[in-house]
C-alpha cells in the first residue's frame, strides 16, 4: 500500500503543545514541507523568540536558535552573515514582531538582509493571556480592551506588510491565511516563494500567516476560523505587497 499522506521528513515526530485548534501546526507542516522539497534540511537555520512557538526547536528537524523576545531578525542577520550559504528563517508572532521586535524587523528588511521571516497574526497575545496586540482589531475584546479597542486611546492596528512594503530591501511581502483549503495551498506557495528568494539571494522575505487563537479570542476552533474570516480578513487583505524577481 502506497503512503499518500506522511508526517514531512523536517518536522519531528512529537505531540504538540499548542491549544487545540490553533493553526501554528497547519503553518509548522508548511515551513516543513517546504525545506523538505527544497533539500535545504542539512543547511537550514530557525530562529524562534518568545511567544506561543517558543518551543519551536522541538519541533523543527533542523538547527534552531533561542532569541530573546523580538530579537529573532537580529539572531538570524547574524547566523545569515556568519554561514551565508545556509538557509535562515524566523517564525514570530504579532506580539513579537509588530512590537518589541519592530525595530529589529524594519532595520533587518530595509538593510535588505536575505533571511525568510514567518510573521503568525492572530491579533492578539497569545502566551501571556490575551492582551492587546499592534495587530488587535479596532473594537476587538482582549484581557487588556475589555470594551474592545479603542484607536483615539491605543492607536490603530498595524499592517506589516504594507509598512515593510515601502522599504528597498524587500524582496517579498506577502499576507496569506490558513483558515481554508486554498488559502492553506496559497500559504505554502509564498513560504516556498520566500527560501526560493532565499536561495536566490533576492534579500529581505516575510510571509504573514493570519492565524486563529480559539483560546483566547474565546471560541470554538470552528468559531475562531468564521471569525477570522469576517473580521480580519476585511482589515488584513490577502495577497502580495511586494516582490522582486
Amino acid at each position: 500500500m502506497s503512503i499518500v499522506f506522511d508526517r514531512p521528513k523536517s518536522l519531528v515526530d512529537v505531540p504538540l503543545h499548542y491549544c487545540p485548534g490553533c493553526t501554528h501546526g497547519i503553518i509548522h507542516r508548511l515551513v516543513a514541507e517546504v525545506i523538505d522539497e527544497l533539500g535545504v534540511e542539512g543547511k537550514t537555520i530557525g530562529v524562534a523568540p518568545v511567544g506561543c512557538a517558543v518551543f519551536a526547536y522541538n519541533y523543527f528537524n533542523c538547527d534552531m536558535i533561542e532569541a530573546a523576545h523580538g530579537r529573532a531578525p537580529a539572531v538570524a542577520t547574524g547566523a545569515k552573515r556568519a554561514k551565508p550559504d545556509h538557509v535562515v528563517f524566523t517564525y514570530q508572532g504579532d506580539g513579537d514582531l509588530a512590537a518589541i521586535g519592530t525595530a529589529e524587523t524594519v532595520h533587518a528588511a530595509t538593510r535588505g538582509e536575505n533571511i525568510t521571516v514567518i510573521f503568525v497574526n492572530n491579533a492578539i497575545y497569545g502566551m501571556t493571556g490575551g492582551q492587546m496586540a499592534p495587530t488587535t482589531l479596532p473594537g476587538q475584546v482582549t484581557q487588556t480592551t475589555p470594551y474592545g479597542r479603542e484607536p483615539e486611546k491605543a492607536g490603530f492596528p498595524v499592517r506589516v506588510c504594507e509598512m515593510l512594503s515601502t522599504l528597498d530591501g524587500v524582496a517579498l511581502a506577502q499576507r496569506v491565511a490558513v483558515d481554508s483549503v486554498p488559502h492553506i495551498r496559497e500559504a505554502k506557495r509564498a513560504i516556498r516563494k520566500a527560501f526560493e528568494n532565499q536561495i536566490a539571494g533576492r534579500g529581505f522575505s516575510i510571509v504573514e500567516v493570519l492565524s486563529s487563537c480559539p483560546t483566547n479570542w474565546g471560541l470554538s476552533p470552528e468559531k475562531a476560523l468564521e471569525w477570522l474570516r469576517e473580521n480580519m480578513l476585511p482589515y488584513y487583505p490577502l495577497g502580495v505587497y511586494k516582490t522582486k524577481e
